[in-house]
């Protein structure tokens, strides 16, 4: 394809859309992990072509975009650009909820997160003289491994970018504030066995059949519910994956699950690690193979008390892990605030309703406006 062919076919952001027309055209970018460099292409030129206001720069498929105005506080707002794998739902399309009467946009990604990204773009072109110096980041990789994110990577390589006083995270929380989040732990259990033939059984130990009484605890578990800064978290202790057996004639000598434990910003990793081995201290071996952090809620900052009071609303405690604990392990409080529901993230059914994205566009655009 000629150059000219490109210029043709390379996906554009129109800069006078506003955040409900963008989230169609950033939905309309496919954008699966992996895959996100045409939609970062599309940011960086509707950011570069029509926000000279803004600093911006490009980290892989990670774009920072920062004012710079001496002020005397910075608050960074950021947004993942991809997706998990689109199943027959893009382009995106609108329709009229039949209970509720409120009209939506349906398609991949409008929940997690791009109708959140719309409104942090259609406030990035808009807000000139805000109260406060931001930085905008919109960053790759979040819907897969943590050591592929793209928001980590910029952060250790341009750590200087994203020193800041608060931090917005929009991932979906039906346009309300849900404060730190959850931490997570992926761990494999593993009991071993002696093979044998399974005609003389007796000659061996059946792996899988000892793991059962580690299943039943487990089971039987009743997780904690958790009280961090006036936000109640639960955490939750559950099996999710398991593997084992030879063949339909012998006896197993090894079986292996997957845990994944769901713990309170409160605990430490080395707390939550501890737990979980204390937990399974009878598996011959629990190897803890992914492991991250809970972030605090840090709403007793004042920044962020305001940030409240202009939302609104009652906050509650993120029951999921995201991106706010890397914006927490540098000091920064964060919070979780967009548009979407939370329970139709990565749906095949996946919508979003407008008037959320409208709602949550003036809210922020209000606390963005006044000085702080």
């Amino acid at each position: 394809m000629s150059d000219a062919e490109n210029q043709i076919f390379r996906p554009r952001l129109d800069p006078a859309a506003g955040p409900v027309e963008l989230t169609r055209q950033l939905c309309d970018i496919p954008s699966v992990s992996g895959d996100e460099r045409a939609v970062a292409d599309a940011v960086e030129e509707l950011l570069r072509t029509h926000a000279p206001h803004l600093v911006v720069v490009r980290d892989g498929d990670t774009l920072i975009a920062r004012t710079e105005l001496d002020r005397s506080r910075r608050v960074a707002i950021a947004g993942h650009l991809d997706t998990v794998p689109i199943n027959a739902n893009l382009p995106v399309r609108d329709e009229i909820d039949p209970v509720t009467g409120e009209a939506m946009i349906r398609g991949r990604g409008t929940v997690d997160m791009k109708a959140g990204v719309a409104v942090q773009l259609a406030l990035a072109l808009e807000i000139v003289d805000p109260g406060v110096d931001l930085t905008w980041i919109w960053y790759d990789h979040e819907e897969v491994s943590s050591e592929l994110s793209g928001l980590g990577r910029a952060m250790r390589n341009r750590p200087e970018l994203f020193a800041a006083d608060f931090a917005i995270l929009g991932e979906p929380t039906n346009g309300a504030i849900e404060g730190g989040c959850n931490g997570t732990l992926r761990a494999r259990v593993a009991l071993r066995g002696t093979r044998a033939h399974s005609a003389r059984s007796w000659m061996g130990v059946n792996a899988i059949q000892r793991a059962g009484a580690l299943l039943d605890r487990l089971a039987e578990y009743e997780a904690e519910r958790i009280t961090v800064d006036g936000l109640e978290y639960r955490e939750g202790l559950n099996a999710v994956r398991i593997e084992g057996g030879v063949a339909g004639n012998v006896i197993p000598d090894l079986c292996v699950f997957e845990v994944n434990y769901r713990f309170a910003p409160s605990r430490s990793l080395d707390e939550a690690a501890a737990f979980v081995r204390d937990f399974f201290s009878d598996a011959d071996e629990v190897e803890i193979v992914d492991l991250a952090s809970g972030a605090r809620p840090g709403l007793d900052a004042p920044i962020a008390r305001r940030f409240v009071e202009a939302v609104g609303a009652t906050p509650t405690a993120k029951l999921g892990w995201t991106d706010v604990s890397r914006f927490s392990a540098l000091g920064v409080p964060a919070v979780n605030f967009g548009p979407g529901d939370p329970l139709l993230a990565h749906a095949d059914d996946e919508r979003v309703p407008v008037a959320q994205i409208e709602a949550t566009a003036t809210a922020l655009r209000s606390w963005l406006a006044a000085p702080l």
